[in-house]
């Protein structure tokens, strides 16, 4: 697929985003390009630095880029946008508010009715495997759990695309590999069009349809390849020699 491809869902077109302060300016992202087709999985990987986290933000419509666009169905995006959904790295739970509270709040923003609104999250806390746990308070929660919480909470308004900045980043390397074997079930129930940043050539191969390299400042594409590997995907994949070749590949660019 072109990397400018008109009719795709999702599309960013010469991006650039540059941020001053007393020491000069810093280029994050230069002429930067690419499109996303509906209900692809796409990850996003390059160095720190290399602006994976602005894009992320200018894609949420929480950050105006210096130049360029970014559009949604044709439409552009120019602020919070009601059909993104946003995970971070860190959970960022209430942690005075329940599990189920936690999940409730996009909607309680909307003004869904409550029973609605109950009915609506109770089925996506079952969709990460947390019916059960509504009453729990973050605290008592795992990093894992908690961080299926932040999803459920991304998910439960039923957003078009779901951007996800190192979700498991901050998890361990166990807990890291069972959730994205969750967040590929996940997809596959719900066929979201996913962009996820990762630093982890692994992950990104276990769960992407395309996987985009950045360069190291200023931010540019440096590779936009396709994953030709047959779903569902686990972990002995990593033991293929196709999945070798493809993981060389993504370390030399």
């Amino acid at each position: 697929m072109s990397s400018t491809e008109n009719s795709s869902f999702l599309t960013a077109k010469n991006l650039g985003v540059s941020f001053h302060d007393d020491k000069g300016e810093l280029i994050a992202l230069h002429d930067f390009s690419f499109s996303v087709d509906e209900q692809e999985f796409i990850c996003v990987l390059g160095p720190s630095g290399s602006g994976k986290s602005s894009l992320l933000r200018i894609l949420a419509g929480l950050l105006v880029p210096t130049y360029g666009q970014v559009a949604l169905a044709g439409q552009p995006i120019q602020g919070p946008h009601p059909k993104v959904g946003l995970v971070f790295q860190d959970p960022n739970l209430m942690p005075w508010r329940s599990v189920l509270q936690n999940v409730l709040l996009p909607l309680e923003l909307d003004s869904t009715p409550k029973t609605d609104a109950i009915i609506q999250a109770r089925a996506v806390l079952d969709l990460v495997g947390l019916s059960g746990f509504e009453d729990y308070l973050p605290h008592d929660l795992s990093g894992g759990m908690a961080q299926r919480v932040a999803i459920a909470r991304a998910l439960v308004h039923d957003p078009d695309v779901l951007l996800l900045d190192e979700p498991f980043g901050a998890l361990d390397a166990l807990t890291r590999e069972r959730m994205g074997d969750e967040l590929s079930r996940i997809w596959q129930s719900r066929r979201k069009t996913v962009v996820m940043v990762t630093h982890a050539i692994d992950e990104a191969i276990l769960l992407a349809d395309r996987i985009l390299v950045l360069g190291s400042q200023p931010g540019k594409l440096v590779l936009d390849i396709p994953v030709n590997l047959q779903r569902p995907r686990a972990a002995p994949l990593r033991y293929t020699p196709e999945f070798g070749n493809l993981a060389q590949t993504l370390r030399s660019a």
